[in-house]
């Protein structure tokens, strides 16, 4: 029988499990940058297992390992004490190269950071397309006894409104295996979607647990934070490369953490994620040429004409 207008509405208990991300498997051919973009989209963040092996994990944590053991406490407080950082990765660490250059990461960095824009010169209409750049690269090393971090958005930096999104893509790679009790990145899915208005709050926030060589992948206006390390014997080591439009100033100045002459050895590739190609139409530009031309005699389908 049909419930009558007096009867009571069905009470339907709301689950208190918040969200949990996607997971994909890099070794899998159904993992995409396609699907990877379409999870990006709707939960702000997504986990990609086995982005690389576990070979370079240790090659990487290796090459840190001495950058890691010399930093000094951040006197801001926004990294809590027991955190050891490494910073400018791609010219200390081969490693972070490699990692830096993992195809499906470049494919999803070029699709959700790549600009295309159209302007006239005169009576000629100009489409022009500018790729990504890193903004910043660093390793993080979280120790035993370590608080958590506060719940942030890493595009903060960019002064980023909802115009200009999305303005960073980062991704946060796993060198020891992270869990939620030695301080696995938080994270709270769907936050990107929020405006400036609405305040985190922690019990929004889910770990982003991680094997060697997995990564979370996640856009800089999702809320996120380095976790609280409760074990007593265990750091948590992740590797974190930062991306942003090629026209936005670098969060960390690549020029001198990368110089001319350490850049001249790396790929050709590499010297334009680190920024010394141009972003069409002629943002960064060097005594009106193309600095892919005059500093290292590069001609190919990027080489831009000013």
């Amino acid at each position: 029988m049909a419930p009558s207008a007096l009867d009571p509405e069905p009470i339907v208990e709301k689950s208190s499990t918040p969200p949990q991300l996607a997971r994909f498997d890099a070794n899998s051919p159904t993992t995409t940058a396609d699907a990877l973009v379409e999870v990006l989209n709707r939960d702000g963040g997504v986990i990609v297992e086995n982005l690389f092996t576990p070979e370079l994990a240790a090659q990487i944590k290796s090459e840190l390992k001495p950058h890691f053991d010399t930093d000094r406490i951040d006197k801001t407080g926004f990294f809590p004490e027991t955190t050891q950082r490494a910073s400018g990765l791609i010219g200390i660490s081969p490693g972070c190269v490699q990692y830096l250059t993992t195809p499906i990461l470049i494919e999803v960095i070029n699709k959700v950071l790549s600009s295309t824009y159209s302007f006239w010169i005169g009576e000629k209409l100009r489409t022009v397309t500018s790729k990504p750049q890193i903004s910043s690269t660093a390793g993080f090393r979280v120790n035993p006894g370590g608080r958590q971090q506060a719940l942030h958005r890493d595009d903060a930096d960019y002064h980023a409104r909802n115009v200009d999104f999305p303005v960073l893509l980062g991704c946060v790679a796993a060198i020891t295996k992270t869990t939620k009790e030695n301080g696995a990145t938080v994270v709270i899915p769907g936050s990107h979607t929020w405006g400036p208005e609405r305040m985190p709050k922690e019990e929004e926030a889910i770990p982003a647990e991680l094997d060697i060589g997995g990564a979370l992948i996640f856009f800089g206006n999702t809320y996120h934070a380095g976790g609280r390390n409760t074990t007593v014997d265990e750091a948590r080591e992740t590797v974190g490369l930062f991306f942003t439009k090629g026209f936005y100033r670098q969060a960390e100045n690549q020029y001198l953490m990368v110089p001319v002459e350490k850049a001249r050895e790396m790929s050709t590739q590499v010297k334009r994620l680190l920024g010394y190609g141009i972003s069409p139409p002629g943002v960064g530009f060097y005594e009106y040429q193309d600095p892919m031309r005059v500093l290292y005699g590069v001609e190919d389908e990027e080489t831009v004409e000013l």
